[in-house]
């Protein structure tokens, strides 16, 4: 019986999309689902409401629930990572809070800046944690990371942790539909894409249908568009500016760049429509529904799933059947945008099938997309750098080389703020000379 190992099953309505959409392939009939979270009182909730979706749908996957990580993962032949280290409290407060006390205002803080930097500090043991229980149990697995800073720790995997792995990220799947529904253009089958840069910020390159280029009449409706409040403003202000538009929400980008959130400027808050402190705001909301949510995830007998557009499914359909499949894919650069670092972590097409996960060659981006690219590419490598080495001063360049930080502070300020965020995180982050 081939075997799915989940790591993080207790973020259940991620758990029911992943595990019910495989529930739901014919290809994926049989395998064991084997769940496995830290926290077994939600791991137990995702048990039962998987069950409930293997008996609603007819599926004869077999439902394991592991309090062992190890057992988990053994024998298994691909692994899903939904991870958070640290959760809403105390670490995204943390995140959050002491930055402000500096006057460095965030949104998300879970992918760059300032706030990413230190997620990835107190992730990255915890992956290298796996990748040895998977060197041991399970060598040649596919490990599948939906966990964020996706590109850092697709890199660190890959690089240090000498598993085979590729981050997924909808953002790819969902652009052009959400930015033509957007717009009030139609999105047909007949659309053809072509997107690639790096996670949270790859580029929509191409974008025609029936060969004509459709970005002439998405940038004059998104003119039209930029005259009203709307929650795209950052993104069509960069598509205006370097002319092309980007993968992930205007709520991220606002703070990949040092252009948006400047104290200096407050007006621009508004006008941008940029939404301060957006992503605790998300966590609060979270918790407080789970409680009405659970009823309906865990507690209803007749639960049913519809497939979804996540690529975990696909993937293993494609390499079960040697159907092929395209997917956009978090990578090492080998080449594939040679303008762009080769030790850096590219999202790029790429295609799946027996032969496993294979990315395609873009070639160089535009020259002002490479070069955005390269200042979030920065701090990237700084941070695996802190974590590989354990020095305290790589924590200091990756952040004084983030580019709404060091827009905002000085340099002995980005070293204060970071010296109070190691004491604030203390045993969630490894000790640093």
């Amino acid at each position: 019986m081939s075997k799915v190992t989940f790591i993080g099953a207790g973020s259940t309505v991620f758990a029911k999309n992943i595990l019910g959409d495989i529930m739901l392939t014919p290809a994926l009939q049989d395998f064991e689902l084997a769940i496995f979270d830290i926290d077994e009182t939600r791991l137990r909730d995702s048990e039962r409401m998987l069950k409930t979706i293997k008996e609603t749908s007819g599926s004869t996957c077999h439902i394991q629930a592991y309090t062992n990580r190890k057992e988990a993962l053994r024998g298994a032949k691909y692994v899903v990572n939904a991870i958070q280290v640290g959760g809403y409290d105390p670490c995204t407060i943390t995140d959050f809070e002491i930055p402000k006390k500096y006057g460095l205002r965030q949104t998300i803080a879970d992918t760059l800046g300032i706030g990413g930097i230190f997620r990835n500090l107190r992730t990255i043991p915890v992956m290298l944690d796996f990748a040895r229980d998977i060197q041991e149990v399970c060598p040649d697995a596919l490990f599948l990371n939906y966990t964020n800073p996706m590109a850092v720790l697709t890199n660190v995997m890959n690089t240090y942790g000498g598993v085979t792995t590729v981050g997924l990220c909808h953002s790819v799947q969902v652009c052009v539909p959400n930015l033509l529904k957007d717009l009030g253009m139609e999105y047909t089958e007949s659309i053809k894409s072509k997107i690639a840069g790096i996670n949270h910020m790859a580029w929509l390159l191409e974008v025609s249908r029936d060969g004509v280029d459709l970005y002439p009449e998405i940038k004059r409706r998104a003119v039209e568009k930029q005259k009203e409040k709307h929650h795209d403003v950052v993104r069509y202000e960069l598509m205006f500016k370097f002319g092309h538009y980007v993968t992930e929400s205007s709520e991220h980008n606002a703070e990949y760049h040092p252009y948006f959130i400047k104290s200096r400027y407050p007006h621009l808050i508004d006008e941008l429509n940029i939404p301060l402190d957006e992503y605790p705001r998300r966590c609060v909301n979270q918790i407080e529904n789970w409680k009405t949510l659970r009823e309906t995830l865990v507690n209803d007998n007749r639960l049913e799933h519809k497939r979804t557009h996540e690529y975990a499914s696909y993937i293993l359909e494609a390499i079960e059947t040697n159907v092929p499949y395209k997917i956009g894919g978090n990578v090492m650069n080998t080449g594939l945008i040679p303008n762009l670092p080769k030790e850096a972590c590219v999202e790029v097409p790429c295609l799946v099938d027996a032969s496993g996960v294979t990315p395609t060659f873009v070639g160089d981006l535009p020259p002002q997309l490479a070069a955005l690219n390269r200042t979030n590419i920065n701090t990237q490598l700084l941070t695996i750098e802190a974590a590989i080495t354990g020095k305290k001063e790589h924590i200091y360049h990756a952040a004084m080389l983030d580019p709404h930080t060091s827009a905002e502070l000085s340099l002995d300020d980005i070293v204060s703020l970071c010296d109070d965020l190691i004491e604030a995180h203390g045993n969630w982050l490894p000790s640093y000379k």
